[in-house]
């Protein structure tokens, strides 16, 4: 049942296609042309126009959604450019839906930790540490805006409790019943996120320990599904991916909604960094761990490797 690759793919499990991957895209403030993320080969921070040049180019292959992160130039304690109608994520928001439209999905990432000075998913009380409550009312407006500025599906990723809830209500109210939320429902203390924090310019120190979760604690982690799930949650995700699958698996087990994973910027890098030095063969590892995270059950796959997996499967 082997021994060609059409008897192969006739008995295939587990499918991987274009349209089950999510592109993570880059905008930063004040630049004048692409910056290039050292610790991510062949991602870049993009400027307004390269970032409409990119994502046609990626929708090009296939891809049908991405996932938009903006880097201010200007933060703050608050982080108040996060809501600011003509913030970075804003205007870009914009640019992807008048490339785009509703051919593809445009996927606003929602935390405040690329906006604040100190570099935290929510706004810190006079302990210096995170306030959950304040810190919801901020994600109501952000939100807002990023609705208003034509994302499809927003993205909560800050691990806050009641986060889906005040996000869906903050929605309704502004007239955004249509608005999908995508829930960070899983989001572990990873040390898998180094790469991305470069790629934000991340102001942080310390960890997010106190409010994401603890590597491990799988049962907390579908508690916090299911959390997310009552709250109203369209689709719930966990991340990292590739060292969560067990997670993965659980969460499609009970879900009702779709599930999503991330393979993070670390899981990209350590292999990206292994085939640059011949150790592996980079196609063949992306595809593998790609198929795996689906294989556990993600719908689909957050990965820095789309448009490549794209071509490669075309």
């Amino acid at each position: 049942m082997r021994r060609t690759p059409a008897l192969r793919a006739l008995i295939r499990e587990t499918d991987l296609a274009p349209r089950h991957l999510v592109a993570p895209l880059f905008v930063k403030e004040g630049v004048a042309e692409p910056l290039p993320i050292a610790s991510m080969p062949g991602q870049s921070q993009h400027t307004l126009e390269s970032l409409r040049k990119e994502a046609s180019e990626i929708a090009s292959t296939g891809v049908l959604a991405f996932m938009l992160f903006g880097v201010p130039e200007r933060k703050d304690a608050e982080g108040s450019q996060a809501w600011n109608p003509n913030g970075i994520a804003q205007r870009a928001l914009r640019v992807l839906r008048e490339e785009l439209g509703d051919d593809h999905v445009v996927i606003a990432d929602l935390c405040l930790d690329e906006y604040t000075d100190h570099g935290h998913c929510g706004v810190l009380d006079e302990h210096d540490q995170v306030d959950n409550d304040a810190t919801l009312e901020r994600y109501r407006r952000i939100a807002t805006a990023q609705a208003e500025a034509g994302a499809h599906l927003v993205g909560p990723s800050g691990m806050m409790d009641g986060q889906v809830a005040a996000i869906r209500e903050g929605l309704d109210t502004a007239g955004y019943t249509d608005t999908v939320i995508m829930a960070y429902a899983a989001k572990f203390a990873s040390g898998f996120y180094g790469p991305f924090r470069e790629a934000v310019s991340s102001s942080l120190s310390g960890d997010r320990r106190t409010y994401q979760q603890d590597a491990g604690n799988a049962r907390e982690a579908l508690h916090e599904v299911r959390l997310d799930i009552d709250e109203g949650a369209d689709i719930v995700m966990v991340k990292p991916a590739m060292s969560y699958l067990d997670v993965v698996r659980a969460a499609s087990d009970i879900s009702p909604v779709p599930v999503a994973a991330y393979q993070v910027s670390g899981e990209f890098s350590m292999i990206s960094a292994a085939a640059a030095n011949g150790w592996i063969d980079l196609r063949t590892v992306a595809l593998e761990t790609l198929t795996s995270i689906r294989r556990a059950g993600a719908d689909f796959v957050l990965t820095y490797w789309a448009v490549d997996v794209a071509e490669w499967l075309a």
